[in-house]
C-alpha cells in the first residue's frame, strides 16, 4: 500500500492562517538559495512565529504539540529521567513517566533523524515523540523552568538588588565614600569592596541582559546614583536607585572588571568586560566619563546575535532589499551607510558582510572598536596610541589583495581619499558616515575636501537609516481614532488610513508594559545615476541631489516609515521622531 504523502509545511501554515501564500513562496525561494529550511526563513522574515512552525510540523509528522507556556505543558516535564548534559546536548525534554522500554520526549525538529537515532542508541530505549517550538524548549532549559521563568527571574533579581542595596546601606561604612574621593585607591583596597556592591553590579548586569537592554547607564547624582537601562532605544529608570554610600565601591568594581585604571578619575577611559549570563558569555564595552558628582559609566551590551539577524530581518522593503543585494555584489565602488550614532549602521554592514562571507572572497575590516568577531573575516582593531590608525591599516589592507574592505567610519579626508582609491582600483568598499540622510553624504565628503569628480565616480549607493520601535505583536490593537496631527506629520492622508491598518500600543507582560518589543530599520537608499553624478560634480546642493534621487525612485525615510505605520508595524509617533512632512502645519 502506498504511503500517504505528507503535506508541505508551507501549505499547512497557509491553511492555519498564520502565513500568506506570497510569504511562503518568498521564503521557499530564499530557503532554496541558502539551503535552509523554509520554517527557519519564515520565522526570520517575521512571517509567522516559531510556535506556528512547530504546530505545523506537528501536523505534518503526526506529533502532539506541547505548550511550555501553559501549566498543563509544564507539569508534564520530568527532568529526572535524563541528565542535564543529555538535555542540553540534544535539546530535548523527557515527559511524564517512562513506560517499559518507551520514553516520551519533547523535541523541536522531527527531521533531525541522526541526532534522534544516536540518542536512541545511547539510551537503549524507544521514543514516543512530542513537539514544541525551539524557542520554548531553549527558554525552559536555559531558565531551569518555564518559558515564563525569564519574567519571574527579572522580579527575583530586582528584589535581590533591592535587598542587597538596603542591607548594604545599613552595614556599609563611610569608608566607601572616602575611597571614592581618594585618587590613590589601589587594587588591594578594591579587593575589600563591600560585598553588597559586588552583588549589585552582578545583579544589575543580569537584569539588564534579561530585560533586552542595549546599554546600562550608571550616573552619579548629588544624593544618589541613578541606574537606567536603554531598552529598544529608550532609557528606562530602574528603581530603587543605588545608594550614594555605595557609589565609590560600585564604580571601582565596574572599572576593575573593565580592566581600566581605577585611580584615574580625571579623564575619560574605555574598557571591556566579559560576563557570563545564563551560561552565555556576553561582552560589554565600557566607557567612564568624569562628571560633577562622580564618574558616569556606560556599559554597551554586545550581543553577537544582534549582528547576525540576516538581511531579510533588517526591515528593508522587498524592492529596496533587491537593490541592496545587487549593490553589495558589485565588483568595486563604495557603499555608504549613514545615520546618527545608534541607528544600526554597524548591524546593517555586518549583515551584508555575513551574507558575502564565502571561501572564495577575502574580506578585511578596519574598526574602532571591533565589536563582534566573524569566522573567515580578517578584522583589524584601530589602536591610535601605538600609531595603528585608519590610514595606516587601509594602506596595509591594499597590499593584502582583498576583494571587500570595510572601513568602520570615514572621519576625515585622508581616510576618504584612501577608501576612494581602493574603490577605483577594483575593491568593494563598505563604510559609514554621520549624516542625516542619503544625499547629504555626497556634500559631506566634498566638504571634507574630497574632489567632486572622485566622489561622483566612486560612490555606488548610499543607504540612510534610523531605528523605530516595533509594536508588540501580543498586545497591539487597531487605532480607530488616530491623532490627525501625527498623521499630517507623517504625511498619511485619510485615503491612506482607509487602505491601511494603523495600530496602537497597549502594553502587556511580554513587552514589560511598554507596548513595543524590538526595533526595525527605516531606510532610504540612493543609487547613483548619471544625473546625480553630474550634480555631485557640480557641487550641487542637498535639495537638488534629493530631488534627483526621488525622481530616480528613491523612497525617503518618511516614505518608508509611512509604509510601516500603515502595515501596523509601528506608530506615527515613532516615525515622527526622525522624519516629518514639510507640508505639516
Amino acid at each position: 500500500m502506498a504511503r500517504k504523502e505528507r503535506k508541505k509545511l508551507g501549505d499547512l501554515l497557509i491553511e492555519a492562517g498564520v502565513a500568506t501564500a506570497d510569504k511562503v513562496g518568498e521564503a521557499a525561494a530564499a530557503a532554496k538559495g541558502s539551503r535552509r529550511r523554509i520554517g527557519e526563513v519564515l520565522v526570520e522574515m517575521s512571517a509567522c512565529s516559531d510556535e506556528d512552525v512547530a504546530r505545523a510540523l506537528g501536523k505534518q509528522f503526526g506529533l502532539e504539540f506541547v505548550n511550555l507556556d501553559r501549566p498543563e505543558g509544564l507539569n508534564r516535564v520530568n527532568k529526572k529521567l535524563l541528565t542535564d548534559d543529555i538535555i542540553k546536548k540534544y535539546l530535548i525534554l523527557p515527559l511524564d513517566e517512562k513506560t517499559g522500554n518507551t520514553m516520551r520526549i519533547l523535541i523541536h525538529d522531527p527531521m533531525d533523524l541522526d541526532a534522534l537515532t544516536a540518542l536512541q542508541f545511547r539510551l537503549n530505549c524507544q521514543f514516543e515523540k512530542f513537539i514544541t517550538s525551539r524557542t520554548q524548549l531553549r527558554s525552559f532549559i536555559d531558565n531551569g523552568g518555564s518559558a515564563q521563568g525569564l519574567l519571574n527571574k527579572m522580579s527575583v533579581v530586582t528584589d535581590s538588588v533591592t535587598r542587597t542595596r538596603d542591607s548594604s546601606v545599613e552595614s556599609s561604612r563611610d569608608s566607601s565614600r572616602d575611597a571614592s574621593r581618594d585618587a590613590s585607591v589601589d587594587r588591594e583596597s578594591v579587593a575589600k569592596i563591600d560585598e553588597g556592591a559586588i552583588k549589585i553590579v552582578d545583579r544589575m548586569i543580569i537584569q539588564a541582559v534579561t530585560n533586552r537592554a542595549s546599554d546600562i547607564h550608571v550616573e552619579p547624582m548629588k544624593e544618589f546614583v541613578r541606574l537606567r537601562y536603554r531598552i529598544d532605544g529608550s532609557c528606562v529608570d530602574i528603581t530603587p536607585s543605588i545608594p550614594k554610600k555605595l557609589q565609590g565601591s560600585v564604580l571601582a568594581r565596574l572599572k576593575l572588571m573593565a580592566g581600566i585604571n581605577i585611580a584615574e578619575k580625571r579623564i575619560p577611559q574605555d574598557g571591556r568586560i566579559k560576563f557570563t549570563v545564563e551560561g552565555s558569555p556576553i561582552d560589554f564595552r565600557v566607557s567612564a566619563c568624569p562628571s560633577v558628582w562622580g564618574e558616569s559609566v556606560v556599559l554597551r551590551i554586545l550581543r553577537p546575535e544582534s549582528a547576525r539577524i540576516g538581511l531579510l530581518n533588517l526591515g528593508l522593503q522587498q524592492d529596496t532589499l533587491d537593490t541592496f543585494n545587487r549593490v553589495i555584489r558589485r565588483p568595486n565602488g563604495i557603499f555608504l551607510v549613514t545615520g546618527p550614532t545608534g541607528s544600526g549602521k554597524t548591524t546593517t554592514l555586518y549583515s551584508a558582510l555575513n551574507d558575502l562571507n564565502r571561501p572564495d572572497r577575502k574580506i578585511i575590516t578596519a574598526e574602532d572598536p571591533v565589536e563582534f568577531s566573524f569566522k573567515g573575516i580578517n578584522q583589524v582593531q584601530v589602536r591610535e596610541h601605538i600609531g595603528l590608525t585608519f590610514p595606516i591599516i587601509l594602506k596595509s589592507m591594499l597590499r593584502q589583495a582583498p576583494n571587500i574592505i570595510l572601513v568602520g567610519e570615514i572621519r576625515d579626508r585622508e581616510v576618504a581619499d584612501i577608501a576612494i582609491q581602493a574603490a577605483l582600483t577594483g575593491h568593494l568598499v563598505f563604510s559609514t558616515l554621520h549624516t542625516n540622510d542619503a544625499p547629504s553624504a555626497i556634500t559631506r565628503l566634498i566638504d571634507m575636501g574630497v574632489k567632486p569628480f572622485l566622489v561622483a565616480s566612486s560612490i555606488q549607493a548610499v543607504l540612510a537609516q534610523r531605528l523605530a520601535r516595533i509594536l508588540c505583536p501580543e498586545c497591539k490593537v487597531p487605532d480607530t481614532e488616530p491623532d490627525p496631527r501625527m498623521l499630517r506629520l507623517t504625511d498619511i492622508s485619510p485615503e491612506d488610513v482607509a487602505r491601511g491598518t494603523i495600530m496602537k500600543p497597549v502594553g502587556c507582560p511580554k513587552c514589560y508594559g511598554t507596548g513595543y518589543k524590538g526595533r526595525r530599520g527605516v531606510y532610504e537608499m540612493m543609487i547613483m545615476n548619471a544625473e546625480i553624478r553630474d550634480l555631485a560634480f557640480q557641487r550641487s546642493t542637498v535639495s537638488k541631489l534629493r530631488g534627483a534621487a526621488v525622481r530616480a525612485g528613491m523612497r525617503t525615510l518618511l516614505g518608508d516609515g509611512k509604509i510601516k505605520v500603515l502595515k501596523g508595524e509601528t506608530t506615527c509617533d515613532e516615525i515622527a521622531k526622525f522624519a516629518q512632512s514639510d507640508m505639516a502645519s
